[in-house]
């Protein structure tokens, strides 16, 4: 057990490769819903208020931030890798209760599950990459985990907008969900190990020594309000994730209301995460070269621009399409090289929490997006929620632009490329 361990890519290339597949089908998970299921809310079950149909966002984004701060703490305390078999485990009741559903509360209950799900086996294949990849390539290895999953997303999000002009949208969404829930079960359990091990060689290398480890109600405090880069990113990945609800919930039915069929809102929904996705796998490893802040910063500004062009468009699907693509060029951008600048600024003993911290806000802001887009849009019009979320999106990158951000730290030679 006490064996060399080896940090970076190419000493655990089969591990990473397979926590990259596995990270696929936890975004397919949610790509399932992407397309399709704002318009059940509205078809299947008579919805006319967009709050009462994003309620099914917030219930996944209070689960999921939720469950990501706990998962910090679990993970140091039971494993990464039982964390992950329990995430894929939650998912199970998920197909059921979206299949069997006599009211859209089930659909809403099912994305607690789903929210758990995620926080619980996407937090443990981020933090399980950052444990096998070292400092030296550690954005390079959160663009792949983060293209992936996005890819995973996009795949989903296309194949079941596409099948629901022919089948029933429910009866794709829970086939789906049953058949991946399996699959990412199986491979939890039975090929995937466990990544604790490498954490205290790397600490070794590490300056600060002394330091006790942080406890939760510490390392809440420190990526929330103490240190000034934590608290930018942790901003910034709230923000980002208030404009994705939007995208999520609010913009098929922008697009449906403006005379868009149900397959150019899938071309729509699929080329967000798909530019997003792919884009990731160049972020990523740029982010290693030229730093995190001007990543950062400009992306939240390219996804303000993307929202903006959307509502001057005015719902056509050429400039919806194009607003799509430049949203997921700026959060390709940002993505991956918030959770890189999150883990250069944690000490690797308190990686896991830190990295739960600021994974709890950015998924708070699902919550937070899904009720200014489905209030304002209830209030005031879908045109102007949009414009709302663009400005404030505008507004957190000038805070990462206005954040004093040190250089990163010089790191002894890792154990292997």
């Amino acid at each position: 057990m006490s064996e060399q361990v080896s940090l970076g890519l190419r000493a655990n290339a089969h591990q990473f490769a397979l926590l990259v597949g596995l990270n696929a089908l936890v975004g397919g998970m949610v790509g399932l819903e992407r397309s399709v299921l704002p318009l059940v809310g509205k078809q299947d079950f008579g919805l006319r208020s967009s709050s009462a149909i994003l309620a099914f966002v917030v219930a996944f984004g209070i689960a999921k931030a939720v469950t990501n701060l706990m998962a910090g703490d679990l993970a140091e305390r039971i494993g990464r890798k039982r964390l992950l078999v329990t995430g894929w485990l939650v998912a199970f009741p998920v197909p059921l209760l979206i299949g069997l559903a006599p009211s859209w509360w089930f659909i809403v209950a099912a994305n607690v599950l789903l929210g758990i799900n995620q926080g619980l086996a996407w937090s443990m294949t981020v933090v399980m990459k950052i444990d096998l990849a070292g400092p030296r390539r550690r954005g390079l290895a959160l663009g792949l985990n983060e293209a992936a999953g996005y890819l995973g997303v996009a795949a989903t999000a296309f194949v079941t907008g596409s099948l629901a002009a022919t089948y029933a949208p429910r009866t794709i969404v829970w086939v789906g969900a049953a058949v991946i829930a399996a699959a990412g079960l199986l491979i939890s359990v039975f090929a995937v190990r466990d990544t604790g091990a490498p954490v205290a060689p790397e600490q070794a290398t590490h300056r600060d020594q002394a330091q006790r480890q942080l406890q939760r109600g510490a390392a809440f405090a420190q990526a929330t309000v103490r240190d000034p880069v934590l608290r930018a990113c942790s901003q910034a990945g709230l923000v980002n994730n208030l404009n994705d609800a939007l995208a999520w919930g609010l913009a098929p039915l922008y697009l449906a209301t403006h005379g868009a069929s149900v397959r150019q809102v899938a071309v729509v929904a699929a080329a967000y995460p798909v530019v997003w996705g792919a884009g990731q796998l160049a972020t990523g490893w740029l982010s290693d070269h030229v730093g995190r802040k001007p990543l950062i910063a400009a992306g939240m500004l390219v996804q303000a621009g993307a929202l903006g062009l959307l509502v001057a468009g005015n719902g056509a699907f050429s400039s919806s399409l194009a607003a799509a693509v430049l949203l997921g060029v700026g959060t390709a951008m940002v993505y991956p090289t918030l959770i890189a600048a999150v883990s250069d600024a944690s000490q690797p003993r308190d990686r896991a929490r830190l990295v739960g911290v600021y994974r709890f806000w950015r998924d708070f802001g699902f919550v937070i997006g899904a009720l200014i887009a489905g209030i304002g849009a209830d209030v005031t019009s879908a045109g102007t929620a949009i414009v709302i979320v663009a400005a404030i999106t505008a507004a957190s990158g000038l805070v990462v632009g206005a954040t004093a951000w040190p250089a990163r730290p010089a790191l002894q030679p890792a154990h292997a490329p």
